[in-house]
């Protein structure tokens, strides 16, 4: 067999496994906005999944955006993944700037423990991290849940920052100290910039990520009026047991935030994700 009918044959089990992985990951999504748009009777009457509606009701979004305080969870939800994703990049950018640039004692048993930090199961946390917000009176406020998804994802976003930074050639750094440059102004006008690609991908993720979370609150709030939005659909589904449509048109409504950030950012996602793996 030539070369360039192996390469072609290569290609095309790329593309083939590509568009089976896809359609499996899109299944509960397409499914989920079908049913979004159905009537109950379309429901009932048609059992099958697939099936398109007999007619597309948008009044579905309207209920499940009304009346199911959809719109006080979204706006705790969009607070909680904002100033947890913002706190997180910036406190771990200034770590992994250290662990990058700086030579004392710590630094390879500091790396261990954030890595390390990063293995350990969120489960196995549960019940000390309810009893320390209990003493610091942070239960049942949306400031306990930032400040512990701050501290819960600063390990893994100062991993990730740290080997896009020692790629950074060090001339840089020296250049700017030789100039009189500062430790912080080398970090805001020569790190910063260069870590753009890098930052925005971690902020994707770590956005996506927050705005996901079910487990952090719903351990930690408690009050209806402070629950985020996962917690929400899940009231929802207490409310509306039998009303499929209303909380398939709910899930659709809480996906839209991650899709339209991902969007904006795409552009800088590859990018980011591959910039730092070329030296360890």
């Amino acid at each position: 067999m030539s070369k360039k009918r192996i390469k072609i044959l290569k290609v095309t089990n790329f593309y083939v496994l590509s568009t089976i992985i896809v359609i499996i990951w899109m299944t509960p999504f397409i499914i989920t906005f079908l049913t979004a748009f159905k009537s109950m009777d379309d429901i009932f009457m048609n059992p099958n999944v697939w099936s398109p509606p007999s007619k597309w009701n948008f009044e579905n979004f309207k209920i499940a955006w009304t009346e199911s305080k959809m719109q006080r969870y979204f706006f705790n939800t969009f607070i909680v993944a904002s100033i947890s994703t913002l706190g997180a990049l910036f406190l771990s950018s200034l770590s992994a700037f250290a662990l990058s640039w700086y030579e004392f004692k710590l630094k390879k048993f500091l790396i261990i423990v954030f890595v390390t930090g990063m293995l350990i199961p969120f489960q196995m946390l549960l019940i000390p991290v309810y009893s320390f917000s209990l003493k610091t009176h942070l239960y049942d406020t949306l400031t306990g849940v930032i400040l512990f998804h701050v501290a819960f994802q600063i390990g893994f976003c100062t991993f990730f920052l740290r080997n896009f930074m020692i790629t950074i050639p060090t001339s840089l750094f020296e250049a700017a100290k030789i100039d009189g440059a500062n430790d912080f102004t080398i970090y805001r006008k020569i790190i910063l910039p260069l870590l753009k690609p890098a930052v925005a991908a971690l902020g994707i993720l770590e956005f996506t990520w927050i705005w996901n979370d079910y487990l952090w609150s719903l351990i930690l709030l408690q009050t209806d009026a402070k629950k985020t939005v996962t917690i929400g659909l899940t009231s929802l589904q207490g409310q509306w047991i039998s009303s499929w449509n209303i909380i398939a048109a709910g899930s659709i409504i809480a996906a839209i935030v991650p899709i339209v950030v991902f969007i904006i950012f795409q552009k800088y996602f590859i990018q980011g994700l591959t910039m730092g793996s070329v030296k360890g």
